[in-house]
């Protein structure tokens, strides 16, 4: 990671010279977005579409052509802020601001997160954030360098945390495709029995067997077993929570359906941590919730306590990657039977992971599958422990950094070469 040189210092150590005490309005530029016809949206274009709430599609239009802090504007998201990089189109549920006077962009952008901007919105039924609003907002704003230093320390975090996300997106899709190409395509049986090149390493490819077999399920590759989702993991279903209260201090996260989209926030339950062990969720497992709405995830934000309406799933015999993906690959047929549901709340039932089979190759097969699939699955994890303690890392300094409370030393030269 790329470091602006800095000390932080506490603000009480020197006057805060050079600070001024303004409003939002005067060193940003503020306007609404604009609404975008459906025949605008295109899956392929070049441009992002931001809403309240962040990217909703793509268009090859384009309404803004610099980078603009865009701020939710109506409704649930409203006061949420992102940053736009480059052209862009905002829709009418959100405002687009821009820095003036020579202000910095991404200080801009990390000001108006730390103002809580939710807070000037007006109306209860539908809150609605307003230019206005926005303008009269008080704020300290510090020398250009200045915010240029404290820009370049934010955003190297935030840089990090998005290379860390685009890389376990390009594992994840690596992984599933090498999943596919040997569970679902075969691949490598069909290459041999056709006595094409697998190409794979020998070592691999000899393990691959050269023909099919015909069963219940169709052709499937000689030698290999059918089994039952629930034959090769153990689906664990969490706790009623609400009946294990925290005590005092000792307590840990609840993991619902939510937890799993959005991570553990301020508004996540609470339970003691005193609970059976099996029902404590780690770094790196794997969760799937079977009810509403249907996802599957490698957790990586810290143990937690499962709660019901949330599998963990685990194997002392199997691989994690070998569960993970086979409850992928059955996950849009669960879902589907969930959607069916009309007059309960979507759900699958035991006997669904019963009649869901999976297909298992001989040992040393599956044991050279692991030695090429594993990796993949730990890398993952490893980037998203490391992008929680980013985030953590950002979120703590983002308020001390903004109001000044710690200030840093930086060096122009290396900053003009950085912006």
């Amino acid at each position: 990671m790329s470091w602006v040189y800095f000390k932080a210092t506490l603000a009480g150590s020197f006057a805060m010279d050079k600070w001024v005490k303004t409003t939002l309005g005067a060193i940003a530029d503020f306007k609404n977005g604009k609404g975008l016809k459906n025949t605008f949206y295109c899956r392929d274009g070049d441009y992002l579409v931001w809403g309240a709430n962040g990217v909703i599609a793509r268009t090859n239009e384009i309404l803004n052509e610099v980078s603009i802090v865009v701020v939710g504007r109506v409704g649930a998201y409203c006061g949420s802020v992102h940053a736009a990089f480059g052209p862009n189109w905002v829709t009418d549920n959100a405002i687009a601001a821009t820095p003036k006077n020579g202000n910095d962009f991404r200080f801009l952008y990390y000001l108006m997160k730390s103002l809580q901007i939710d807070r000037s919105a007006i109306g209860s039924a539908q809150p609605l954030v307003t230019q206005s609003g926005l303008k009269v907002l008080p704020c300290c704003c510090p020398p250009l360098p200045e915010q240029r230093a404290i820009a370049h320390i934010l955003g190297s975090l935030d840089d990090k945390i998005v290379l860390n996300r685009r890389i376990n997106e390009t594992l994840e899709a690596m992984a599933r495709a090498i999943f596919k190409s040997w569970f679902v395509d075969f691949d490598p049986v069909r290459a041999k029995a056709e006595g094409r090149d697998t190409g794979l390493p020998k070592e691999i490819a000899d393990l691959f067997p050269d023909s099919f077999e015909d069963l219940e399920l169709g052709e499937i590759p000689k030698e290999w077993e059918v089994r039952s989702l629930d034959e090769i993991a153990e689906y664990l279903n969490g706790l009623a929570c609400q009946k294990y209260p925290p005590e005092d201090d000792d307590s840990l996260p609840v993991i619902k359906i939510r937890e799993l989209r959005q991570g553990i926030t301020e508004n996540t339950d609470r339970a003691t941590s005193n609970v059976p062990s099996q029902y404590i969720v780690r770094d790196g497992d794997i969760l799937f919730s079977w009810s509403g709405s249907l996802l599957v995830k490698i957790w990586c934000n810290g143990k937690g306590v499962l709660n019901q309406h949330v599998f963990k799933v685990s194997s002392s015999q199997f691989p994690k990657w070998f569960y993970y993906f086979w409850t992928i690959k059955h996950l849009e047929e669960f879902q589907r039977i969930a959607a069916d549901k009309a007059t309960t709340m979507g759900h699958i039932k035991r006997h669904h992971l019963t009649d869901a089979k999976v297909l298992v190759p001989p040992g040393n097969l599956l044991s050279a599958m692991n030695r090429c699939l594993t990796p993949f699955i730990e890398k993952q994890i490893i980037n998203d422990i490391e992008v929680r303690t980013l985030t953590q890392t950002r979120d703590t300094l983002l308020p001390k950094l903004i109001s000044g409370e710690f200030r840093v030393s930086y060096d122009e030269k290396f900053l003009e070469g950085n912006n």
